[in-house]
């Protein structure tokens, strides 16, 4: 924390900082509206396409008796992936009181929030008979997997949500205090709502410390539950290719690898959008750089083995299996999604210049396309190789290639996933003003006086 400044000198500069850190609230213009209009339609094709797929069934997809987990599933992994971010940077980071994760902490939550929500929608999405959903929470078998996702699903979104919340507060309370007139009336009413009477005494503040505490170490179980349960939806089968015990371990370092990525391209995104390179800075970049680095290598570690051992004893359906992602059909996305996704970004991040903020952004975009990649070859290529021959059937049912309806609602769930961290970056501040004007040596006491 810097050296406490006068009164006077602190009032300035958390008007300076409010104002910086509001621009993302307040700024309206055509660029806004045309990103608005893009989500919403592309949204929109997306849930048109969901209509027919309810219409006339799961037979406009690719998947058939062989394939019965395609590109949805794919999308469901990914985003779950995605969403363990907020565990990494607002809980275990901050638990360790690592300083430079607090300003990254609000982004890391938006894109939790985003992606858990839309992992939740696309399991919805990829069923054939969505109505009877409910039945899974009425009827629902303990000795079930899908039982166990779906409740660390909800439980971790509630907490995530929860996480964003409540140091919310303070800057909701600040900002109905000290909100200027270019804030819409309809917001700071909102402001007004969700602050809860804040009036920003010690008690509030020790409240609101001991909660965030609680809930850090609570969502530490419920982060690793969530990714474990989900690698053991295909874990617990027979099947070449997912029959394997370190796929729990597995899937959460793929996770971190994801969502640090995701992280990485909002930062910049808001640091160019919002002129945020005071609260962004190089040094964020360059620590998160290294952050990356270091879940790309433990990654990397557990692809080796995943792919190393069985191809050590290339047991006849293994075999099978790893020649098709080594040389066959898919050695293409294979190999991209190892080179462009681990190998190449390790090599490039271990020199500073790539660990700035636009060549680490380009690097993170590779990274979390290949990651998308990665989910997708877990998926897809394990259910193309039975272990029963597969005989009597038409061409199309021996291999899958996802359809138009798949893709629409593919986009859909990207879009929709963009929309719910655009719509909270544009009524919420994306870094916490309160807890950075803390840091910059602001009294507690000028951060609860009303604006003059």
């Amino acid at each position: 924390m810097e050296k406490t400044k006068s009164p006077e000198e602190s009032r300035k500069l958390l008007d300076k900082i409010t104002f910086d850190l509001t621009r993302s609230i307040v700024k309206r213009d055509e660029l806004t509206h045309f990103w608005y209009f893009i989500l919403v339609m592309f949204a929109a094709v997306g849930l048109w396409g969901w209509g027919i797929q309810i219409r006339d069934g799961l037979g406009v997809t690719g998947m058939r008796d062989y394939v019965s987990w395609g590109m949805y599933i794919a999308n469901f992994v990914f985003f779950v992936a995605v969403s363990l971010i907020g565990f990494l940077i607002s809980s275990s980071l901050q638990l360790l009181k690592i300083s430079w994760s607090k300003p990254i902490s609000r982004v890391a939550e938006q894109i939790a929030i985003a992606a858990v929500a839309l992992a939740g929608i696309i399991i919805v999405m990829d069923m054939g008979r969505p109505d009877r959903f409910l039945n899974v929470f009425l009827h629902g078998r303990f000795a079930s997997p899908i039982i166990w996702d779906v409740t660390v699903v909800t439980t971790y979104l509630t907490i995530s949500v929860l996480l964003y919340y409540i140091p919310l507060i303070p800057d909701l309370a600040l900002l109905r205090d000290r909100g200027g007139d270019d804030i819409p009336k309809w917001k700071m009413q909102v402001y007004k709502i969700l602050s809860l009477g804040w009036k920003g005494n010690d008690k509030q503040y020790k409240l609101v410390a001991h909660s965030m505490r609680v809930l850090m170490i609570l969502i530490l179980p419920v982060g690793l539950s969530i990714h474990t349960v989900t690698s053991w939806l295909f874990a617990a089968t027979l099947r070449s290719g997912w029959d394997t015990t370190i796929f729990g371990p597995y899937f959460v370092a793929g996770a971190f690898v994801a969502g640090a990525a995701a992280v990485v391209i909002l930062m910049y995104a808001y640091r160019v959008r919002y002129r945020l390179g005071d609260y962004f800075e190089e040094l964020h970049f360059d620590y998160m750089g290294k952050l990356l680095v270091f879940v790309c290598l433990v990654y990397l570690y557990f692809n080796i083995n995943e792919f190393w051992v069985p191809a050590y004893k290339m047991k006849t359906a293994e075999g099978i299996h790893l020649r098709t992602l080594f040389t066959g059909s898919y050695a293409p996305m294979f190999w991209s999604a190892q080179m462009l996704g681990l190998i190449l970004p390790i090599l490039l991040m271990l020199f500073p210049f790539f660990r700035k903020p636009l060549p680490l952004t380009i690097i993170s975009v590779f990274v979390l396309i290949a990651s998308w990649l990665k989910r997708y070859i877990i998926v897809v290529p394990t259910l193309e190789h039975p272990f029963l021959p597969v005989q009597n059937v038409p061409d199309y049912f021996k291999h899958y290639s996802p359809t138009s309806i798949e893709i629409m609602i593919t986009i859909f769930s990207f879009m929709a996933a963009l929309l719910i961290i655009t719509v909270l970056a544009k009524m919420f501040p994306v870094i916490t003003i309160w807890e950075y004007a803390e840091e910059k040596g602001i009294d507690k006491e000028i951060l609860a006086e009303p604006k003059k």
